[in-house]
């Protein structure tokens, strides 16, 4: 298995549009399932939790969960569908909090909660989806769901905790930023992964391998995020971009940036981290792109995704596994077209 590369710009969306096509009668469950959790809460916020929902995006988590569970010839098993919503709730609580701390204006191409309702408010939301997710794991006849989901969200949250920590400080090393996305992105794809193919009954190795691969995509997908802040377009990604540098966040693009650059550009560079200095963007960009560091972190991305392919290779006979290795190609797909071109 190898992971494939897009021959044209418009690729990406076509292959997302193929692969998630045999998702539908999943994803129709499951936003009947989302839909029949508005009753939980209380009326007051029921219609600020539908908005929520509304911005969910491609539901990557979610997939992953039914893919990880790909069992073509068997009904569509409802604890698959429970576990892709409790992801599902998780991540968008996490997306309600980020756009806080990030000062997001725009998010799936509308207000993100943050700006309709204000700060406030939209923490108090994540908070009662993240309670309610907890809750929804905790109605499995097992204990065990509800043990890794409360599990992983706190690893999550401690990911985000320990990057705010660290915002303005330029001595996040790349064992530090691993870190981060390990737990604040990563942790709650290996969780998505984790759940499918236990739930769908598969043996320890796959479910072990899985969970494995949902790590690796995991943290490919925050290093493709992170070159998006700096090379993507808002209105093709859908969120307000240039946010990283901006907060103080240390990403990886920065990071490959930082050992490039000559003395006194780098020391320029740091009081941007610092918050002494707005950042000129543009300009950052530029330097990226004059200094290779698009090619470097799209490398540290493929040497992630190459990883996964290989953690699926001992399990190729089994459905999930070409279904999951075709998400990998789609990332790399995405990574090829923020500069329109291929990975180096």
């Amino acid at each position: 298995m190898t992971v494939r590369s897009a021959p044209t710009a418009d690729s990406p969306r076509e292959g997302f549009a193929d692969l998630f096509l045999r998702l539908q009668p999943q994803m129709g469950e499951l936003d009947h399932f989302l839909r029949s959790q508005l009753g939980s809460f209380e009326p007051e916020i029921r219609s600020s939790v539908e908005y929520c929902l509304d911005v969910s995006g491609k539901r990557i988590r979610p997939a992953l969960v039914f893919f990880s569970g790909w069992r073509a010839a068997e009904p569509i098993a409802p604890a698959l569908v429970k576990a892709a919503a409790v992801v599902e709730m998780v991540h968008l609580a996490t997306l309600v909090h980020d756009d806080i701390m990030d000062g997001a204006d725009l998010r799936r191409n509308r207000p993100t909660v943050a700006r309709r309702y204000g700060a406030d408010v939209a923490v108090l939301l994540g908070d009662a989806l993240l309670a309610h997710a907890v809750h929804v794991a905790a109605q499995f006849p097992s204990a065990e769901i509800c043990r890794i989901v409360s599990d992983a969200t706190r690893k999550v949250c401690a990911g985000e905790i320990a990057q705010t920590l660290r915002r303005g400080d330029p001595a996040i090393t790349l064992a530090d930023y691993r870190r981060i996305i390990g737990l604040k992105t990563a942790e709650l794809f290996r969780l998505s992964c984790q759940l499918g193919s236990r739930l769908a009954g598969f043996d320890d190795g796959f479910v072990e391998a899985s969970s494995a691969f949902g790590q690796r995509l995991g943290s490919a997908y925050q290093m493709y995020d992170d070159l998006a802040d700096f090379f993507g377009e808002e209105k093709r990604i859908g969120k307000t971009l240039g946010t990283d540098l901006s907060g103080g966040k240390v990403t990886l693009p920065t990071l490959v940036l930082l050992n490039k650059l000559p003395a006194n550009e780098r020391d320029e560079l740091l009081e941007e981290i610092r918050g002494r200095r707005a950042p000129p963007l543009e300009r950052r960009r530029a330097l990226m792109s004059a200094h290779g560091v698009f090619a470097e972190v799209a490398g540290s991305v493929r040497a992630e995704l190459e990883a996964g392919v290989a953690l699926l290779a001992p399990w190729a006979h089994l459905e999930p596994t070409p279904l999951l290795v075709q998400l990998l190609g789609l990332l790399q797909d995405q990574v090829n077209n923020l500069s329109g071109g291929e990975i180096a």
